[in-house]
């Protein structure tokens, strides 16, 4: 017998499609409190990444075509 997986917003509860996927992850700072991972649609994460600051991606720049 077949299974058939549905993922529903931890927000709305609405489905959510293949495309239409995200995680929110909250790390707390205390360490000992661990995390939570949020399965959410893409558009509920835009409305919440408006209240905050796009933060570049860390580590260093990727390296150039070498020169010469």
């Amino acid at each position: 017998m077949a299974k058939k997986v549905i993922v529903v917003s931890d927000l709305s509860g609405r489905e959510i499609h293949g495309q239409e996927a995200a995680q929110v992850v909250i790390r707390y700072a205390d360490a000992r409190r661990g995390q939570v991972v949020l399965d959410v649609l893409a558009e509920e994460v835009d409305e919440m990444a408006q209240k905050g600051k796009r933060e570049g991606r860390r580590g260093r720049r990727p390296r150039t075509a070498a020169v010469g």
